[in-house]
């Protein structure tokens, strides 16, 4: 093999590990939680500038892969004997310069969207950080580690907010229930997850399901209540959208209560992290059918990578 042949080698393989360190799949989800938050300000009567919108959404891109890069600094000795598979145990990533790039990200992120959206957006970037670094740090492991995780991903929905010119204070009630309705569920999600090397408990998997329940509702009583009475067909849309995603994660976290072993519930993990972008794109529908398309469209690149990449 000739030296330019072994560089190039070198250069997919690290590149292959640092994707499979950011979760490649899952930072396709990001955006559409900011595009949802869009949505409901606009809905709610706000006006709304599409570069900011890009903005914002490449700046959630760059918070959850520093999430991800962090969580996997901060688990490295249990992952040494749980997840011997991963970048660091493997060696093909250092812990510290996962620790790096995870901190570099989540600078960037907060000045990125503080420059096409604002003082708002950027200390919003910096509230979903510390959700971020309070989850893969100190409150990991404990009674609040999983609701850190879902106010990660609520917030990241209010980030949506701060690319139009509505002010969080200003939304109305039924705007403010979907980023919790979000929260509740990745956070019934991420308790399932706890356990996922060794199995999960029943009773998490049960939790679960019953958030997926609570946030596929509020899609639906929002665009019922909402969405039907100004923009019926993309209601419509919605509303079979929210019931696909409950139909997906039903059915995943179903099959993981029957069989709570870990080649179960990783998979179902991914299908249900792999949902959130269909439920966000249900919401997305309360301001018109275009933002539910362009929501919906990061399905497709999330899927296709899930294939090559772990995703839980």
């Amino acid at each position: 093999m000739t030296h330019s042949r072994r560089g190039t080698v070198r250069v997919r393989r690290t590149t292959a590990a640092y994707a499979e360190l950011v979760r490649v799949p899952n930072l396709f989800t990001a955006p559409p939680d900011v595009i949802a938050g869009a949505a409901l300000a606009v809905a709610a009567g706000g006006a709304v500038a599409l570069p900011a919108v890009a903005g914002v959404g490449a700046a959630s891109v760059l918070l959850y892969a520093a999430g991800t890069a962090l969580n996997d600094f901060f688990d490295a000795p249990v992952d040494a004997e749980e997840r011997p598979e991963r970048p660091i145990p493997t060696g093909r990533v250092s812990r510290p310069a996962a620790g790096a790039l995870g901190a570099a990200l989540l600078l960037c992120a907060v000045l990125l969207a503080a420059a096409v959206a604002g003082t708002d957006a950027g200390i919003g970037a910096a509230a979903v950080a510390a959700a971020v670094v309070a989850y893969d740090g100190a409150l990991k492991g404990g009674p609040a580690g999983f609701l850190a995780m879902g106010a990660a991903r609520g917030l990241n929905v209010l980030l949506g907010t701060t690319a139009t010119d509505i002010s969080v204070a200003s939304l109305p009630p039924w705007a403010l229930g979907v980023p919790i309705a979000v929260a509740a569920y990745v956070a019934g999600v991420t308790l399932a997850a706890a356990d996922e090397a060794s199995g999960a408990a029943r009773r998490s998997v049960v939790v679960a399901g019953g958030a997926a329940g609570v946030a596929g509702a509020a899609a639906v009583t929002l665009l019922a209540t909402v969405g039907f009475t100004v923009r019926p067909l993309a209601a419509g849309v919605g509303v079979a959208l929210a019931v696909g995603f409950l139909a997906v994660t039903g059915r995943a976290l179903a099959r993981a209560y029957r069989d709570p072993s870990p080649e179960t519930i990783g998979p179902v993990i991914g299908t249900c992290v792999l949902a959130l972008v269909v439920l966000d794109a249900a919401v997305a529908a309360v301001a018109g059918l275009g933002w539910t398309l362009v929501t919906v469209a990061f399905l497709g690149p999330a899927v296709g990578l899930a294939r090559l990449f772990e995703v839980s």
